[in-house]
């Protein structure tokens, strides 16, 4: 079940104020830090003024220890406050930004809308981290901002005490650079999110394009494949390099114009102590200040646009964490080892579909159509959620509208026929959680055995992302493997066997019978081989049944049912 705080709708400002809110402390913390570096900072220069006005007077080597002194407790401060302030502020950001990636992967995971602003699977993969990361930046971007701004006060105060006129330079100076920025930014900003959202599309379409390569290698459409993709990228690369030349241009103006001030100020300050209005210590001061300020400077006239991508990033992430959920999950729970009803169910191609499995039961469902198929399929996996069909389906005596989503999927278990194998070893892709029981029978019914048998390392045989080094009919035994061992009180297989030789076939249907005896198990499938292992077969024509009987029965009285799955 979705938590209430990703149910709450959340424009990119929400987030941004949830993030600052709940690391308020490693802010303040690292403000602090940061602060306290930036002003260490500002009093190098101040200290060398002072050394050179106070030593030319003195002229005493005790004036001169104590100066070394303050220089080194200066450097001393300038080191650890940096070191420790960006630690605290780089955990936080670090952290923030695991929370988010989470978040965004929990509603990936949820009955979401199914159309979220277009968004496709790729595309909320970037989200949850390029723009998780790039949001979670906020929490560094406040504390520099606020240490910057110390530097610039410290110095524009030091300034005035010398020459009220240069610090004054100093105030105008920076406010006037901040809103020639500022106005940059904004620019900035329309740019990046056109850019995250371009190159979004990108990944989207190369993970289409991943999982769809063998077929398109099979009818040799992968040239065309992949010029489609030539095309989406090239578009992503034209708007990195507009993104790249804002950028650079704001860059540029930055460095320009902090240049220019810190000219001034050294230029005013030459002026004011060649006729004598400030001594000389002031005068290198004034120099230093000028000279150690640009970093500040610097820091501070490029958080607007760090401001900007973090509001931007934020906004893509709203359009996932602020999609309404097709349905609100209920808060009950089937009844353990209960059975599973479809009642008149309208969806795709279902006209109507009605049919029971009792519990413990093992019933077949042969479809003539198999579009039919997937459309009872996605139904019964709560991939289309009631809202988005006619009827109702039951399990344990309990509609599936009054189920959470967690609910459902403890209790049943629906495994297509294309499903994922992951990058990792043959028994964490059997048991991903390491908490099964069943592991050795589930092995032994999918007939994996002879897989785990050709390797040394048996069941710790590294497995590579979609089973790339594994035939067709191994990926498709070790997901009936996992599927089995996952031991739920409903099994749904869709097509488990297509891709194994027929004695193996007939092997699998027999272990999956014996397996699962007692246990409420429903496989739509053609196979004769598991057709006949199962207690009764529905026929699925036109999305209604239109037979019920053994598969043998059928066989001898049914001549369209014996063309259909007669090999």
């Amino acid at each position: 079940m979705m938590t209430t705080d990703t149910q709450r709708p959340r424009p990119g400002a929400a987030i941004l104020r949830t993030a600052l809110r709940r690391n308020i402390g490693a802010m303040i913390a690292g403000t602090v830090l940061m602060g306290l570096y930036q002003a260490a900072e500002t009093a190098f220069p101040i200290a060398l003024g002072l050394i050179v006005e106070h030593t030319m007077q003195d002229r005493s080597l005790g004036s001169l220890g104590v100066s070394i002194g303050s220089l080194a407790v200066i450097i001393t401060t300038v080191s650890l406050s940096w070191r420790f302030g960006m630690r605290v502020l780089q955990k936080a950001n670090t952290t923030e930004a695991h929370r988010w990636r989470v978040q965004v992967a929990a509603c990936g995971l949820q009955p979401v809308a199914r159309d979220v602003d277009g968004l496709k699977s790729g595309e909320i993969l970037t989200i949850a981290t390029e723009d998780a990361d790039q949001t979670a930046d906020i929490i560094e971007v406040v504390p520099l901002l606020v240490s910057s701004l110390v530097a610039v006060v410290v110095a524009a105060v030091a300034l005035s005490l010398a020459d009220i006129r240069l610090g004054l330079l100093v105030i105008v100076g920076t406010v006037g650079i901040l809103s020639i920025l500022a106005v940059m930014s904004q620019r900035i900003g329309s740019s990046t999110q056109e850019q995250q959202a371009k190159v979004a599309r990108a990944g989207a379409k190369v993970a289409d394009l991943i999982i769809g390569l063998r077929p398109l290698h099979g009818f040799g459409g992968n040239h065309a494949a992949f010029g489609s993709y030539r095309r989406v990228s090239t578009d992503a690369k034209r708007q990195a390099i507009t993104v790249a030349r804002v950028n650079g241009a704001y860059a540029g103006t930055a460095l320009a114009l902090n240049a220019v001030l810190a000219a001034a100020v050294s230029l005013t300050a030459g002026w004011l102590a060649f006729g004598g209005q400030i001594s000389i210590g002031e005068l290198v001061m004034a120099v230093g200040l000028a000279q150690f300020i640009m970093e500040p400077l610097k820091m501070f006239s490029e958080m607007p646009k760090y401001v900007m991508i973090a509001r931007a990033s934020a906004e893509r992430m709203a359009l996932v964490l602020s999609a309404p959920p097709v349905t609100v999950p209920g808060p009950e729970r089937p009844a353990p080892g209960g059975d599973l009803e479809v009642d008149g169910v309208r969806h795709g191609t279902l006209r109507g579909l009605k049919f029971t499995v009792a519990a413990g039961e093992f019933v077949a469902i042969a479809p003539y159509q198999p579009r039919a198929a997937a459309d009872l399929v996605a139904v019964l996996a709560v991939n289309a959620a009631p809202p988005e069909y006619e009827g109702v389906v039951r399990l344990g005596g309990q509609e599936l509208a009054d189920l959470s989503v967690e609910a459902v999927r403890e209790h049943m278990l629906v495994n297509p026929y294309d499903a994922e194998i992951f990058g990792g070893t043959l028994r964490t892709n059997i048991d991903p959680s390491g908490g099964s029981r069943t592991l050795p029978e589930a092995v032994e019914a999918s007939m994996l055995t002879d897989v785990v048998a050709l390797h040394r390392d048996g069941l710790d045989y590294a497995v590579r992302d979609r089973g790339a080094n594994l035939s067709g009919g191994q990926r498709q035994r070790l997901s009936l493997a996992r599927a089995l061992a996952a031991d739920t009180d409903v099994l749904v297989l869709h097509n488990p066997t297509t891709a194994v030789d027929a004695v193996t076939e007939q092997l699998i249907a027999r272990n999956i019978a014996k397996l699962r005896r007692g246990r409420t198990t429903l496989v739509i499938t053609s196979s004769p081989a598991l057709l006949d292992a199962a207690d009764r077969v529905l026929v699925l024509d036109e999305g209604v049944i239109t037979a019920e009987d053994t598969h043998r029965n059928l066989l001898a009285g049914d001549e369209a049912y014996c063309l259909a799955v007669a090999r």
